[in-house]
């Protein structure tokens, strides 16, 4: 949903002067590419492979996440050195079956050859990871990371899905809060993933792509959120995030769902998150519900997380910490209808973006 990070940028507007973002119709391929006048921007794949046998199950989930940054206090300095924009990046790995769970981050300034994000179309690179569109709308994502390497491919098979109104989705009360997104569902995905010395062949994998770009998100009484993107294995698709206050409250709630039929946009009271079991950190002693039962408009539905510990700590690159995981869909019968990802931030402090 809102990718997804604390981007510690000094801003130059106070709160009071944020203006709200103007309806626009996106266009494409120019908005899959990087919106530098904008503070904050995130491209983000998720995804799963069944990667075993009948007899060895194996499910992998993954997560590449690059985001942009822009730093107003350095905007007016005429070096070429100066960090106008930062790009960050995020990669994680789980094996479902070994309930392991590895992740790696990045953080360069841009420019120098050696971080940049097109304008032109989704072409984004941080050293050694890469995210690259392709002009038939094919997607390729190279990491070389710590604990494991992703050389993989995405095919859309469906059309993009342009969240709120026309691409301009709400994320408070205030038009202020808001931002530009849109998803790209149901993905095809293939590839090689190389972990311990040894690749692994992936085919029939299903990816989620995220692309969102911003002035401001937060409401001052907003400490994180909790997002899902659901790929059910009728074709369909889920999104439903909700914006929490201190005391557990939704601030804000969205989302939409997507069928052969038509596509329903929520509003905020067609969206409820209900926390269920909660796991809480050995390392950042924050607790994250890892059930939850999601209310809306088109259907009554059940998350809960394939693995518990799939926690990022990126405090070496965007400054937080945040949940980040494989977790299946059922419906109101309990039937097993999709697989996604739970993303859940502000539960080990509040998040600044």
């Amino acid at each position: 949903m809102l990718r997804r990070s604390a981007l510690l940028a000094p801003a130059l507007l106070a709160w009071r002067d944020v203006l709200a973002l103007p309806q626009k119709t996106l266009s494409f391929p120019r908005d899959h590419g990087s919106h530098p006048e904008l503070r904050t921007e995130w491209w983000y794949l998720t995804g799963y492979f069944d990667a075993g046998t009948p007899t060895q199950p194996r499910l992998l989930g993954f997560q590449i996440t690059f985001f942009r940054s822009r730093i107003d206090a350095a905007q007016s300095l005429n070096s070429r050195f100066a960090a106008k924009q930062l790009l960050f990046a995020h990669a994680a790995l789980t094996d479902i079956n070994a309930q392991k769970h590895w992740h790696d981050q990045r953080i360069a300034r841009a420019g120098f050859g050696i971080a940049q994000a097109s304008e032109q179309t989704a072409d984004v690179k941080l050293r050694d990871w890469t995210l690259k569109r392709s002009a038939d709308g094919a997607y390729t994502s190279l990491i070389q990371a710590k604990d494991f390497n992703f050389d993989l491919q995405f095919i859309p098979k469906q059309p993009l899905l342009l969240q709120g109104y026309q691409g301009l989705s709400r994320k408070g009360p205030e038009e202020k809060q808001a931002s530009y997104y849109y998803s790209q569902p149901q993905l095809s995905a293939t590839g090689h993933i190389t972990h311990a010395g040894q690749q692994t062949t992936l085919q029939q994998g299903i990816a989620w792509l995220d692309h969102e770009w911003s002035e401001e998100i937060l409401h001052p009484e907003a400490i994180g959120w909790d997002w899902i993107g659901m790929n059910l294995f009728d074709g369909s698709s889920l999104t439903a995030f909700q914006l929490r206050r201190k005391d557990g409250s939704a601030l804000w709630a969205g989302g939409s769902f997507r069928d052969a039929s038509a596509t329903t946009i929520f509003k905020p009271s067609d969206v409820q998150f209900k926390a269920g079991d909660i796991w809480q950190s050995p390392s950042s002693a924050g607790r994250y519900p890892v059930q939850w039962q999601v209310i809306t408009s088109r259907g009554v539905y059940s998350v809960r997380a394939l693995m518990n510990a799939q926690e990022l700590d990126s405090r070496s690159s965007t400054g937080t910490v945040y949940w980040e995981g494989l977790a299946d869909l059922q419906d109101a019968q309990g039937k097993l209808v999709g697989r996604g990802y739970l993303e859940m931030t502000g539960y080990a402090g509040r998040l600044q973006i």
